[in-house]
């Protein structure tokens, strides 16, 4: 059975780019999000196997991400999240794997980085 993976990034172009890779590793894309409020509802709803999670979304600099992963890990406190940022986000990420986040990758990511990780984090 494929697992579900929810994507949550504000920017298209990475919803598309991981899309792609998750499904050609056999994930199931059950939904997307672009925003941590969207991110949150989705999470209720679908149950996802795993989430990405990008950290600064909507021109938001107080961690929108970082409050999703808090208020998903409210919800499932066996959540599998794997945080996105690109590298000047540094404190919101450690913030995040603190409230609960598995792992973190950084932008620009590659096809190889990310299924590696993915399938490290739902088998742990």
């Amino acid at each position: 059975m494929a697992r579900k993976v929810l994507i949550v990034d504000d920017s298209l172009f990475s919803r598309t780019a991981l899309s792609n890779i998750f499904a050609k590793e056999g994930f199931e894309i059950c939904g997307e999000a672009e925003n941590g409020i969207e991110a949150v509802e989705r999470y209720r709803a679908l149950r996802p196997d795993l989430v990405t999670m990008d950290i600064l979304m909507s021109k938001d600099q107080d961690g929108d991400g970082v409050a999703a992963v808090k208020a998903i890990m409210k919800i499932d406190p066996n959540a599998k999240i794997i945080v996105i940022s690109a590298m000047n986000q540094n404190a919101f990420v450690v913030e995040a794997l603190q409230a609960g986040a598995r792992e973190f990758i950084t932008k620009p990511f590659d096809h190889v980085r990310i299924a590696a990780i993915a399938k490290k984090v739902c088998e742990n």
